[in-house]
């Protein structure tokens, strides 16, 4: 034994953690959208959450990152703490796939060549070489992450076959007997190793994908690895409950507490029975058998199933525990926090989910804006001090929401790999401040009719009736902003545009009304203000939802990023034809509204004049 035997042990351990990793990041990354909607669907049959458990843990290489997303959509009331215990445990036996797949070293290819195809010595540079293929080619959309799959599983067994080679020069120098003889000795520091190990890695799979390792040295009996494997449990249940606390509400607290009374429940039922199994005989022919890399596997499969069977039923037990000891705190809850507790960054290594999250913010966001801004409209016609207090109350929730989204939002960008997630998030970075824009113009809004409610001033019934004119193409334009947001709908941001144009040209000509009208003296002076300044608010809702359209037409069509306010003014200027045919028709449904009006009221003419330039009002 020398220190290049050491170099090349630790170097196989590197290259096996990282290609474990770089796995299972990918696997998350492409399954996590199905994940979060099979999980959603979880019903209170413990059996139906428990095949979940396992088999989501089993595609994705991690009972850790499933217990985290468990945690995440219990503490966003996704889930139950109740629903989520079934795939605790269920997670806890789908972790064992790991070690089967590594029992692969023990493949014996003489006289096969279909059996040598399954060596890892054959598999890591095959999975290799299709990996490096598909990330420089990229055949198709996800084929980048397809590959890093394929990187991942080649450089793991890479590891393992270095890590393998190393163990074996170490075993001639006795280092491997002496290590493990000592275990066998001792269930107790086999425990402690297998616990210590376990909780430094961060993974129960890498643990027992090393001692699976060490086993090519022939060295390892049944006696000397039933006490590591047993302790491998609770060093990565401890890491899991760390990770689900940090920043948490008390459900997804309990959840790793949970994870961590299981584990403990388990490793005391598998010590005790193999205790008693060896003092009675029962396990004579297998105390001393040689270890390998299948007996490690199989060993670890049947504890952890047989122990779910027995322990499944007791989940209600596990439940009330933790409700004793994690106490939930007495807080007062956000109107809309069950929204804004999905904003969870144990979704970071998720995108998909924490992408959901951010999607579902928004929309929510977007619908108090609106009903605000149809409130403040209401202020106009008969101010309300009651609504005028909601529409503010209901501001600062917006705020909060607004405020937490942007912090997560920067928070996530580091953990995101694919472009196309990239992608997502830069739209939402832009449409979040338009969306909050909006409850921004309803607070002005109202704060106009409180001013004219305290100056005892009102606007003229033929005013009032235009305002409403102008309020229905604005709740229009909201209406296809959302269809456009909601569904990523070109169309609907299509429509938008010559909607905006409408309104803009309306307000020109409620300007131009209003000045004539306060000339006649039907309307205050008083009121100019007032009047001015929603002239201004109202022009720039158009604004905003024409930037959440344009924001979703470069979403879908990245090309237009790096002239996107070109495109969109040559639609104003004319020239194409579905967007003058739109402009038409609503153009001349608004202003015969305007027109009827005036007529039936004896005002004389109320058609459009040339656009005038806009006036001036107050900030917004």
């Amino acid at each position: 034994m020398d220190a290049f035997d050491v170099i090349s042990l630790l170097g196989g351990l590197a290259m096996f953690l990282y290609g474990m990793r770089l796995m299972g990041d990918s696997l998350k990354e492409n399954s996590s959208g199905a994940l979060k909607k099979a999980m959603s669907k979880v019903t209170n049959n413990p059996i139906k959450a428990f095949i979940l458990g396992l088999l989501v843990t089993a595609l994705i290489q991690s009972s850790t990152a499933t217990i985290v997303i468990t945690a995440g959509l219990v503490a966003a009331g996704i889930l139950s703490l109740h629903q989520s215990l079934g795939i605790i445990i269920g997670a806890n036996v789908g972790t064992t796939v790991t070690g089967q797949i590594i029992r692969l070293l023990d493949i014996n290819s003489s006289g096969s060549s279909v059996l040598r195809f399954f060596q890892p010595s054959t598999l890591a540079p095959i999975a290799l070489i299709v990996g490096i293929i598909l990330i420089m080619t990229g055949f198709f959309k996800n084929s980048k992450s397809i590959g890093n799959i394929a990187i991942g599983f080649g450089i793991l067994f890479s590891g393992l076959l270095n890590m393998t080679g190393a163990v074996n020069s170490l075993a001639e120098s006795g280092v491997i007997e002496g290590l493990f003889s000592g275990l066998g000795r001792s269930p107790f520091l086999g425990y402690a190793t297998g616990a210590g190990v376990a909780f430094m890695l961060q993974s129960s799979s890498a643990t027992i994908g090393i001692l699976q390792a060490f086993s090519s040295s022939g060295m390892l009996s049944f006696k000397s690895i039933y006490s590591v494997i047993v302790g491998v449990y609770l060093g990565d249940c401890v890491t899991t409950a760390i990770v689900c606390s940090i920043g948490a509400r008390a459900d997804s607290k309990r959840v790793g507490l949970v994870n961590i009374l299981f584990n403990l429940c388990k490793s005391a039922l598998v010590l005790i029975a193999v205790t008693v199994a060896h003092h009675t005989g029962l396990l004579d022919g297998l105390w001393d058998t040689t270890a390998n890399s299948g007996m490690i596997a199989n060993t670890n499969t049947v504890f952890n199933l047989v122990s779910a069977v027995l322990l499944l039923p007791l989940i209600g037990v596990f439940e009330k525990v933790s409700l004793r000891v994690i106490k939930s705190e007495p807080v007062k809850e956000s109107k809309y926090k069950s929204v804004t507790d999905t904003l969870n960054p144990v979704f970071f290594n998720t995108p998909a989910l924490a992408l959901q999250s951010c999607y579902e913010t928004l929309r929510t966001i977007f619908g108090a804006a609106r009903t605000n801004l149809v409130k403040s409209f209401g202020l106009l016609n008969e101010y309300d001090p009651a609504v005028h207090k909601e529409i503010l109350a209901e501001e600062d929730e917006i705020d909060r929401m607004t405020d937490g989204l942007s912090r997560y939002l920067v928070e996530f960008l580091p953990h995101l790999q694919l472009e196309n997630h990239v992608a997502i998030l830069n739209q939402y970075y832009k449409i979040i401040s338009e969306f909050e824009r909006l409850g921004d113009h309803a607070v002005n809004i109202a704060a106009y009719a409180d001013s004219l409610k305290k100056n005892d001033t009102s606007f003229s019934p033929t005013a009032l009736y235009e305002l409403d004119v102008l309020e229905k193409v604005l709740l229009r334009i909201l209406d296809e902003t959302e269809q456009t947001f909601a569904k990523r709908d070109v169309e609907a941001a299509a429509r938008i545009e010559p909607l905006v144009q409408v309104a803009s040209d309306l307000i020109t000509v409620l300007r131009r009304n209003h000045l004539r009208r306060m000339s006649t003296g039907e309307c205050s002076p008083y009121a100019n203000a007032a009047f001015t300044d929603l002239m201004v608010e109202f022009h720039r809702i158009g604004d905003v939802c024409s930037n959440v359209g344009v924001a979703t037409v470069v979403r879908v069509h990245p090309e237009l990023a790096d002239h996107e306010h070109l495109y969109f003014d040559q639609l104003h200027a004319g020239g194409d034809k579905s967007f003058d045919e739109a402009y038409d028709s609503a153009y001349r449904l608004y202003t015969s509204m305007l027109e009827k009006h005036g007529q039936d009221a004896g005002t004389g003419d109320a058609s459009p004049a040339e656009p005038a330039p806009e006036a001036e009002g107050s900030p917004a």
